[in-house]
């Protein structure tokens, strides 16, 4: 019980410094890494290092619990356990594949003249498309719907007076955002909102209600941009990967094949 004490302050005095540490803490000498950190948030959006004081102190109690607990099974002879066993097995077929698939990616190598050749043979795909940025309101009736357009027709301010009324009338998800719906593909909404959308001017408002399924729609849109073609520049990593890709999809398929041909394979 002491040396569980011990560790667990130990690992708790370190939560100052962890930036200046390659590990956080240590069990029986046993160190707790980033990766330690990494499998028990399971989450890679949590940056530990902003965690509070104590939500890092509870993970580094987990992590410590946890070692101690396996160390302690090992001990008692787990490895001879069948389940261990088969569950070892499979993750070493498991650990085999990534170490041979990281092997062969690494050395799949792409000279710029390469990704040149390919950019100047696929222009067509590397085209951004046309976008709007746009906000609505959605209401439930027609009449509804003209009511709200004569209110920001009699106001100074469009875009702030069509803000407070998506809060107060729309019936739609963003209305609690003031109807913003970011930036999108001209033709990603449904077709009559899009017709609409790609009408209006930049800081205008649809002067008619837009039916659409889900109601009458008001939209003001604050921007648009033209479709435009990349940049080899703006895409060669893109294409570095694509090129990868491709290359180790073939030398995939062309091992299973030969290794296909000499295998029992039953499939019930």
């Amino acid at each position: 019980m002491k040396k569980i004490v011990s560790s667990l302050v130990a690992s708790f005095a370190l939560v100052s410094v962890l930036n200046a540490a390659d590990f956080y803490a240590s069990v029986d000498g046993d160190k707790i890494t980033k990766a330690d950190v990494a499998l028990a948030l399971q989450d890679p959006r949590i940056d530990f290092e902003k965690l509070p004081d104590n939500a890092k102190k509870q993970v580094l109690e987990q992590i410590i619990n946890k070692k101690l607990i396996a160390k302690n099974a090992m001990s008692q002879g787990i490895e001879k356990d069948s389940a261990y066993v088969d569950a070892l097995s499979k993750m070493k077929q498991d650990l085999a594949f990534q170490v041979w698939q990281k092997n062969e990616l690494d050395k799949i190598k792409v000279p710029e003249s390469e990704q040149k050749a390919f950019y100047d043979k696929n222009k067509d795909k590397f085209v951004q498309p046309a976008t709007l940025e746009a906000s609505h309101i959605l209401l439930k009736t027609e009449k509804e719907a003209k009511d709200v357009i004569k209110e920001l027709d009699k106001a100074s301010n469009k875009a702030e007076k069509f803000a407070a009324l998506a809060k107060s009338k729309s019936v739609g998800p963003t209305g609690k955002n003031g109807g913003y719906l970011g930036k999108f593909p001209e033709n990603q909404m449904v077709p009559e909102f899009s017709a609409a959308a790609k009408k209006l001017s930049k800081n205008s408002y649809t002067k008619t209600p837009v039916k659409t399924q889900f109601g009458y729609h008001v939209i003001y849109l604050k921007d648009k941009e033209d479709s435009k073609s990349l940049s080899f520049n703006e895409v060669k990593g893109n294409i570095s990967q694509m090129i990868m890709g491709n290359a180790y999809n073939k030398k995939v398929k062309e091992l299973t094949d030969s290794l296909r041909k000499k295998a029992n394979i039953v499939i019930k």
